[in-house]
């Protein structure tokens, strides 16, 4: 492979994945704990956009419970994000890991 053909190459390469991390923006990802009782929905710049909790698991005296519930939706949530934005970069990238893009690391 000639030096114009490897530039032309990686041209190619970076604007698939511009155009990648441009989707990855749109992107809206649901988790959930407790059995679906919370749900957390974020978007693909680690934004969370709504936290839904069932009014079954609201009980004053289990607030703790509560909590741990809505922070495992909303990890949950950020952590498909995560797999699919890996997923995505890799799709374009081929697998190389290139330092300071998302999921390369």
């Amino acid at each position: 492979m000639d030096m114009r053909q490897m530039m032309k190459q990686a041209q190619k390469m970076q604007l698939q994945m511009a155009k990648a991390q441009e989707e990855l923006k749109t992107l809206e990802m649901e988790g959930s704990a407790g059995g679906g009782m919370v749900r957390a929905v974020a978007n693909g710049e680690g934004r969370v956009l709504s936290v839904t909790i069932n009014p079954d698991v609201l009980d004053p005296e289990d607030v703790d419970i509560l909590q741990d519930m809505v922070v495992a939706a909303v990890n949950d949530a950020l952590g498909r994000i995560a797999e699919e934005s890996a997923a995505r970069m890799s799709a374009v990238t081929g697998n190389m890991k290139i330092p300071g893009m998302p999921g390369m690391m």
